[in-house]
């Protein structure tokens, strides 16, 4: 297994982060402890947050979450596409339109959106639009647990110390009441994804975040 260390010595200069999510809460689920730990090991990283759909509460929700997680960064910047929830593919030319702009005002060095297999179709649209206009970055693609069982066998993984985890679950339950009635959102699912992600990475702290790398140039 190869392992990249994730320190202050290897991330020189002002990294720069593109997050992209479907929902509000995406971002998140899938990278939000990476996210955490990259600010944490470069105060200079600079992040740009993007949420593709949602109405007028769940862009509160994540406006105030991405502060939140987006905290230790020197730089932030929150976009919303104001997209339908669910509909992404039916509004396909304008979505294009929208990363198309995006891509004039955004130059990363790292990526992360939603992975190529997974079964929610605004997911798949995000991740098939951040390939289509970011051709030569590094993406990596992060997972959602739903109940459509599309988990798979992620070929990256970042480590999170207990601090970290535990603050990124927090965050969640704290921004996102409006998905509190849902029977999946919860500390115990969070928390799990995060201890079978360690077990497979061999973990010290037995939790990890999980990615798919489909492209990288070493």
């Amino acid at each position: 297994m190869l392992t990249l260390r994730l320190n202050e010595g290897s991330l020189e200069g002002n990294l720069r982060v593109l997050a992209i999510g479907a929902h509000a809460d995406d971002i998140e689920i899938g990278c939000g402890g990476t996210l955490l730990r990259l600010a944490e090991a470069n105060p200079k990283a600079e992040i740009v947050w993007v949420v593709l759909t949602g109405d007028a509460r769940r862009a509160d929700e994540a406006r105030k979450s991405a502060v939140d997680f987006a905290r230790g960064f020197a730089d932030s910047q929150v976009v919303f596409g104001g997209f339908r929830d669910g509909f992404l593919p039916y509004s396909g030319e304008a979505v294009k339109s929208f990363f198309e702009d995006l891509k004039g005002t955004v130059s990363p060095d790292v990526i992360f959106t939603h992975q190529r297999a997974d079964l929610h179709q605004d997911h798949r649209l995000a991740c098939e639009l951040t390939w289509n206009t970011w051709r030569d970055h590094l993406i990596f693609e992060y997972e959602i647990p739903k109940y459509d069982g599309d988990l798979g066998a992620p070929n990256v993984f970042v480590h999170l110390d207990d601090s970290i985890a535990k603050r990124k679950v927090d965050l969640l339950l704290e921004h996102f009441s409006s998905q509190q009635d849902r029977r999946w959102f919860t500390e115990d699912l969070f928390r799990a994804m995060l201890r079978v992600r360690g077990m497979e990475s061999n973990s010290p702290t037995g939790q990890a975040e999980a990615f798919y790398c489909r492209k990288v140039v070493l």
